[in-house]
């Protein structure tokens, strides 16, 4: 799968991220979600594949969104291929929308069962890159997780950074950080982006904690099955009606801590992403008068590799000049 498909689906972030980056700035969140979705399904239902989205954003705001359960692709005529899909078409809308850095469009596909099935809800996670993986436990202790992170790097609690989500409810998380001595970057949004940091040398970033999107922990999965980093983490429900909801998609152990290969169970993974707005994992999308040039991540669990794509979409002119710089 990842050789026949890997690139037509970066082809979908692309798309995705241009038409989200028409909207950046207009302080509209709403008009900046609904266009990455569109342009997202526009583009899958053009793929040879017969997709089911497993796992998506927007259901729980009530944003615009490819549903779960929702059939794309397969209309080609082609031979297609059976797939399922984990998408958040825009992860950071309130970044796009301010202008702030971060914003990604972002897809999981696998073949059938590769992904798992829930809804768009809550989640308590951890996650830690390669060094760290069996090190954390999501029951422990903050300070033990810390301790434990730091002796798998051979370096200080003192010396790590640990990405958290600036919310309300991680007010007792963010203390218990700081009373172990850790450092803290808080922020608004991206915590996907963060922990694909987490898992990559270099970047700064040593783990992440707390609670954020059920869709962002299984796409986070997958991208750490291409990068043998680890997450943690147990589905957080607010009712019961969701715990119904929950129950209806195959889920019966509401408590299960899920482990990366829980949340992304697939042989055949691939993981595209591409930035929309600047950030530390990927350049924006940028207009210029014969073009608009994107940057894109690939990642494939077949053949292990990592590709950054630079991309030049050209204008359809006769006199379009073609820059590399």
């Amino acid at each position: 799968m990842e050789v026949e498909l890997s690139l037509e689906f970066v082809r979908v972030v692309e798309e995705s991220a241009v038409e989200a980056a028409r909207t950046m700035g207009r302080g509209d969140a709403h008009l900046a979600d609904q266009a990455a979705v569109e342009a997202m399904r526009r583009v899958l239902e053009t793929l040879p594949v017969a997709a089911t989205v497993v796992i998506g954003e927007g259901e729980r705001d009530e944003a615009p969104m490819l549903f779960i359960g929702e059939k794309v692709g397969g209309k080609t005529g082609k031979p297609f291929r059976d797939v399922d899909l984990a998408v958040d078409p825009l992860e950071g809308t309130n970044l796009c929308a301010t202008g702030a850095a971060g914003a990604i469009t972002v897809l999981a596909a696998s073949e059938r069962g590769g992904l798992l099935h829930a809804p768009d809800c809550y989640m308590d996670k951890v996650v830690v890159g390669p060094s760290a993986r069996g090190a954390v436990d999501l029951d422990a202790p903050v300070r033990d997780n810390l301790q434990a992170i730091a002796q798998s790097l051979d370096r200080d609690i003192t010396d790590l950074v640990v990405v958290v989500l600036d919310r309300p409810r991680h007010a007792q998380l963010i203390a218990d950080i700081r009373r172990a001595g850790a450092r803290i970057r808080l922020i608004g949004d991206g915590d996907l982006s963060a922990g694909i940091a987490a898992a990559v040398l270099g970047t700064g970033i040593h783990a992440v904690m707390g609670i954020g999107g059920a869709p962002e922990g299984v796409l986070t999965a997958a991208a750490l099955r291409c990068l043998n980093g680890e997450i943690l983490s147990r589905l957080v429900i607010k009712d019961e009606a969701q715990a119904e909801r929950i129950r209806s998609m195959g889920v019966r152990d509401l408590k299960r801590v899920y482990r990366t290969e829980d949340l992304a169970p697939g042989k055949d993974i691939i993981f595209a992403a591409t930035g929309v707005t600047e950030g530390s994992l990927l350049k924006g999308v940028r207009f210029f008068g014969e073009g608009v040039r994107t940057q894109s991540l690939l990642m494939t669990t077949a053949n292990r590799r990592v590709r950054f794509i630079d991309s030049v979409h050209l204008a359809d002119r006769a006199d379009v000049k073609v820059r590399f710089s």
